[in-house]
């Protein structure tokens, strides 16, 4: 059980780390050091608008929404469990969708944090920190990244799914920085939240299949005759 126990521990520790990570950031939200750093960063991401860019980063920014995030959620729940019939996996998904979507909106009212108004493309409503399609795009993508790798054999697939899946969170994010709705601490704020949240529920999913369930099957096959 030492390379169970070590595997588990060490998501547990990600865990912690986006969890101090966040509270990090957070606690500097209204500090100078760190409205230096958005304004910044938002100029420099602002400053490659173009008539071309624009519509793309409106579609990851739709594809990042919660209308789309639920109907994606919902598709793959559907798949998880009519087709492939993975009940748990289907467990571990629903409760990262729900706790992130939770959090989101407790966190948002605690802070109350105001939309940057430097030069907004589209309006939106809503407190600011930690961005809900930051937040969203995280739990999503990274749950299907991480169940879909648990299922694929080859190296490089493993690769694909991770690039591709970060590559959606990232796109979103960034979005969400060029339509001018969010400052880039919303944006790492909600990554650093999700990602506290989806790893605290890896750890458990790891746990429970590797302490309870793994040996439990283990008994039972050396139990039989």
């Amino acid at each position: 059980m030492t390379a169970p126990k070590l595997k588990v521990t060490f998501v547990l520790l990600l865990s912690m780390a986006a969890l101090v990570c966040f509270i990090a950031v957070s606690s500097q939200i209204h500090s100078e050091q760190l409205q230096f750093f958005d304004h910044a960063v938002i100029q420099a991401v602002q400053s490659l608008e173009s008539p071309e860019l624009t519509p793309m980063m409106a579609f990851f920014s739709f594809i990042g929404s919660t209308w789309m995030v639920i109907t994606l959620s919902l598709a793959a729940i559907a798949f998880l469990y009519f087709a492939l019939h993975h009940r748990f996996e289907l467990l571990f998904f629903v409760l990262v969708e729900t706790a992130s979507a939770i959090l989101n909106q407790l966190l948002k009212l605690s802070f109350a944090r105001e939309r940057p108004d430097l030069h907004r493309i589209v309006e939106e409503a809503g407190f600011s920190f930690p961005s809900g399609h930051s937040m969203g795009a995280f739990a999503l993508y990274a749950s299907l990244a991480f169940l879909l790798w648990r299922h694929i054999s080859s190296g490089i697939g493993r690769i694909a799914v991770i690039l591709l899946s970060s590559l959606m969170i990232l796109l979103i994010g960034i979005s969400r920085i060029y339509l001018g709705v969010h400052y880039p601490s919303d944006v790492i704020g909600g990554y650093l939240a999700s990602g506290a949240c989806f790893t605290l529920a890896v750890w458990l999913f790891q746990w429970y299949r590797e302490y309870r369930a793994y040996p439990a099957l283990l008994q039972e096959k050396t139990s039989k005759p």
